[in-house]
């Protein structure tokens, strides 16, 4: 079965594009040695990458290497580690035997904001509602063991004042399946598990939504239950089979058990139910019309390996009294997620088609083979082509003839890699479609129903634990883009105490433009004893102040960026090795090349200061792609 993953999946992002006369080498930007070896790392909206060693947690200024903070004596797992969405803070998990605490800790600083002694347990999932100051967080406690398919816990759901820490109330979820974070060489190897292979919590109106054993409801702020619609969640054994929830109008629409409903978000009751379509794990709502998918490929939990799962097809329900308009029932295996280049069509990618879709009749209005092996997904670039990933080869194909416009072939550099590539492949992945949302499938100007108003956290895309294409290109991308869509930044630490603090726009504020730096008082209040090496204490105002601006502004300018490249694990052909090659998927051309003598399969990208991070032993390191488009 892996090597049947690495013919389906691992291959499509790994490989050498013929012309490299366009690439550029990057250049080492800088290096910062840690006091052991790098267990994980991740970047932050404001641009700090917060790196973990079995001794202590770092916060690293992600433009110049330089250390921010150092949280000493903290050895700290991956899953302990959640940067709250939508705000400065970090939550930090503490846990050694009986004794445990949860910290939410300012991430310029590492100073404490607030702290509790009653919550336990590694940080699964998060939801935060900004304007009603309200944060809700999945835990689970002792979450971790032998990677299989029948690792079972009970959640706990603690909803928490933002600002205090304060809990308001909590709620014990059922027995639930829990998927490993990673799927280790060594059988015997323990692993942190997570709540990946489930959908995240959200707030929508003042009600808080769960999804681990159907859709259940509860008022927000008292945790007075309103809906339960109890249903099994995934098939057995694997991640991701249902879509994420729509709320639209009056109605939330949801997937579950081959059928899709309309539930009443004032009633609970369901006003209508579509039933055998299938496992149905993805849903797109145009106007009054509710696109969905059925069958895909999905992750199986036990190994990590990507298996497919019928009937495969596509399907168009009345949103407004959940009549099937039409049916589509010609894919074969491989289908890959939904596109919509235009309002007219619909495109999809099976084993051996490319297939355009009548969006009002669901009549197949053309079929062109793609030549690709195991089409993985389906996005859209800047220019409106269908980009489909498959064995080998990216291609990209004019949405309205099937036209083939460019097809960048690759190849692994050796053989021997099959673990390493499969990982590369799933962080490349993940690594494009958080910046891209409903853009990269769906035309530009579409009016998709706005699925949340608040934010939501999962280490799916951080972890990158699935590595099954298909399940990134459908819910990380929402799921990350939707944070920015609430566009509301809650500050709690340093960044709060500074008055007049302005970032906006595509050019970084100017010192000048921001009346009041930090006080000394500012810089010392809610010391932590535990934090060292504070570098903003070592800087006078005025360079205080630089910097603070500059972190709101990466915020601003990632918020509006869109990914362009896909990175591939390669034979860097002329330039002395292997290492990265970064296709623009615009043209189809290699672009970026980073030369690494390590290879990190973790590494992770920020395009707005244009650098790639990865480690090596107990260095982080950052190379420089910037300029090069």
């Amino acid at each position: 079965m892996r090597r049947l993953f690495f013919i389906t999946v691992a291959l499509p992002l790994l490989g050498v594009l013929f012309a490299f006369s366009t690439a550029q080498v990057s250049a080492q930007a800088w290096t910062t040695k840690l006091d052991k070896t790098v267990r994980f790392y991740q970047t932050t909206d404001v641009g700090v990458v917060l790196a973990g060693t079995e001794k202590s947690l770092y916060a690293i200024d992600g433009e110049t290497g330089d250390t921010l903070w150092r949280r000493k004596d903290a050895e700290l797992d991956e899953t302990d580690v959640a940067p709250i969405p939508g705000s400065d803070l970090v939550l930090l998990s503490f846990e050694k035997g009986e004794r445990t605490r949860v910290e939410a800790v300012d991430i310029l600083t590492g100073d404490t904001i607030w702290k509790s002694s009653k919550i336990r347990g590694a940080v699964m999932q998060m939801a935060v509602d900004p304007a009603a100051n309200l944060l809700a967080v999945v835990f689970a406690k002792d979450a971790s063991g032998h990677a299989d398919d029948s690792f079972k816990r009970h959640p706990l759901l603690h909803v928490l004042d933002l600002s205090s820490g304060d809990e308001l109330w909590k709620y014990e979820v059922g027995e639930v399946e829990m998927m490993p974070s990673r799927w280790p060489a060594n059988k015997g190897d323990e692993v942190a598990y997570t709540l990946d292979n489930y959908h995240s919590p959200v707030f929508v109106d003042g009600r808080l939504y769960l999804f681990y054993d159907g859709l259940t409801s509860f008022d927000a702020e008292t945790g007075k239950s309103r809906l339960r619609e109890k249903y099994r969640v995934n098939e057995e054994g694997l991640a991701l089979t249902e879509a994420d929830a729509i709320f639209a109008g009056t109605f939330v629409y949801t997937s579950g058990r081959g059928r899709v409903r309309a539930i009443s978000r004032e009633t609970g009751d369901t006003e209508w139910e579509a039933q055998d379509l299938g496992r149905t794990p993805e849903m797109m709502l145009v106007g009054d019309t509710l696109y969905v998918r059925t069958g895909g490929q999905f992750t199986r939990l036990k190994d990590g390996e990507t298996i497919e799962r019928g009937p495969y097809g596509a399907s168009a329900i009345d949103s407004r009294t959940g009549k099937v308009l039409w049916r589509y029932k010609g894919a074969d295996k491989g289908i890959t997620n939904l596109v919509l280049p235009n309002p007219a069509s619909i495109v999809i990618a099976d084993r051996d088609d490319l297939i355009t879709i009548d969006s009002k009749t669901g009549k197949r209005r053309a079929r062109v083979r793609h030549g690709i092996e195991r089409a993985s997904f389906g996005l859209l670039n800047e220019a409106g082509d269908v980009v489909v990933g498959g064995q080998s080869e990216i291609v990209a194909f004019d949405a309205g003839s099937g036209r083939e416009l460019w097809r960048a072939r690759h190849s692994p550099p050796g053989r021997g890699l099959l673990r390493t590539l499969t990982a590369v492949a799933a962080r490349a992945a993940s690594l494009y479609f958080r910046f891209g949302g409903t853009a990269t499938t769906a035309f530009r100007g579409a009016q998709l129903a706005r699925t949340v108003a608040s934010f939501s956290w999962s280490g799916l895309a951080a972890r990158s634990s699935v590595a099954n294409l298909q399940a990134l290109a459908t819910n990380s991308a929402r799921n990350y883009a939707r944070s920015y869509a609430a566009s509301r930044y809650r500050q709690f630490g340093l960044l709060a105490r500074v008055r007049g603090l302005a970032s906006g726009g595509s050019a970084m504020p100017s010192v000048p433009s921001v009346p009041s730096p930090p006080s000394p008082g500012d810089l010392v209040r809610r010391r932590t004893a535990d934090v060292d090496e504070r570098l903003l204490d070592r800087l006078d105002p005025a360079r205080q102040l630089e910097r603070l601006s500059r972190y709101l502004w990466h915020r601003d300018r990632l918020a509006a960026l869109r990914g362009q490249f896909m990175y591939f694990y390669t034979d860097l052909k002329g330039r002395g090795g292997n290492g990265l090659a970064g296709v623009n998927i615009n043209n189809g051309e290699t672009q970026r090349e980073i030369r690494l003598s390590d290879l990190d399969e973790r590494f992770v990208t920020d395009e707005a200061l244009g650098l790639i991070y990865v480690s090596s032993g107990n260095r982080m390191l950052a190379h420089s792609v910037a300029g090069v488009r």
